[in-house]
């Protein structure tokens, strides 16, 4: 799980993910034969190989913020998030912020409830309440603090029992399972590609450059999905379970998976024994959705990692559900030659 914490305690908003770019370009040396980075920052990593052209995307970008605004007097921070945020997660998080002169340690802060009027105690939390306090003088926060730094949370990335769990599983995970994959598969039968998108949860920004880009006939987004088996949320609104293998997308916001792939999934998990589940998501999207529509069209499908806690830093998934999406990917990457596509 070495590479996964390392992946996952990086830091890397919507538009800044180089970071991240670096640990998979040192990781995949030896397993691709090319990498390059298109102008937008996707990383398009490429396995020359014969057979249907595949791309296997995974989105390097985290949740998190910029500096919008320094406050007169005190150097408190205000923020401007990029990425869809539970605003109660926030309170009392520990944050990073990201200068040219280096990083600074701070924490998210609000107005103490011990002040709060009755009105205000029964209001939610909104982001524009939220500031960051870096314990510093205004002076000393002007010096190193400038508008657009980006801000990202801290935690440490933790494996317990049969679970790991850290900020940004979503998706350092996706990016985890693709890597393992193709160092896992004993051979390639397509062409394939290995994209590390950018700006995916701000609207799957990258994944649509980087489709034009390398014109697939197949794709597969990897990413986390909901794992709500918990208590006061009933059965069909669960989404898939913990613990209970790969979830095999069938539709969410952004695409419906390829009939075709689905089968073919499904076949490669029974024959092989790997746990999965089917996964319908209400809300949301993957990079599947801008696969799909790149040049002439590509058959996608979306495997997804149950994951409880999605968009805090507690995210948590099981150790199970991973290896099943990576032994699925790479019983696929061995096979891809041999699919029925038919509708």
């Amino acid at each position: 799980m070495d590479l996964l914490k390392q992946l996952s305690e990086a830091s890397g908003i919507p538009g800044h993910e180089e970071g991240i770019r670096k640990i998979i370009t040192e990781t995949l040396r030896g397993y691709v034969d090319t990498v390059e980075v298109d102008r937008l920052g996707n990383l398009i990593a490429h396995r020359k190989g014969e057979g249907p052209t595949v791309a296997i995307a995974a989105h390097m970008d985290e949740i998190g913020f910029i500096v919008s605004f320094i406050e007169k007097d005190s150097g408190f921070l205000r923020i401007h998030p990029l990425g869809g945020f539970d605003v109660k997660t926030l309170i009392a998080q520990r944050v990073i912020v990201h200068t040219e002169k280096g990083d600074l340690i701070g924490c998210i802060g609000s107005k103490p409830v011990h002040i709060m009027t009755d009105e205000e105690r029964k209001k939610p939390p909104e982001m524009k309440d939220l500031f960051i306090d870096l314990g510093l003088p205004e002076n000393r926060v002007k010096d190193s603090v400038n508008i657009g730094d980006t801000i990202t949370l801290r935690q440490e990335f933790l494996t317990y029992e049969n679970v790991v769990s850290g900020k940004a599983l979503d998706d350092r995970s996706g990016l985890y399972i693709g890597i393992e994959a193709i160092k896992q598969a004993k051979n390639t039968a397509c062409n394939l590609y290995f994209l590390g998108t950018t700006q995916e949860e701000v609207g799957l920004r990258g994944a649509r450059v980087a489709g034009f880009a390398v014109k697939p006939q197949i794709g597969i987004a990897l990413d986390a999905t909901i794992a709500a088996d918990m208590p006061g949320v009933p059965g069909p609104q669960q989404i898939t379970k913990f613990g209970k293998g790969v979830a095999i997308k069938l539709t969410d916001s952004s695409s419906i998976s390829h009939p075709g792939l689905v089968r073919a999934m499904r076949k490669l998990a029974d024959e092989r024994n790997i746990p999965y589940q089917m996964e319908i998501l209400p809300h949301g999207g993957t990079d599947a959705g801008t696969l799909q529509m790149a040049q002439e069209g590509a058959a996608v499908v979306t495997l997804s990692l149950p994951t409880r806690y999605v968009h805090s830093v507690v995210e948590m998934a099981h150790t199970s559900d991973l290896k099943a999406a990576i032994d699925l990917l790479a019983a696929f990457i061995e096979t891809a030659d041999k699919l029925d596509l038919t509708l």
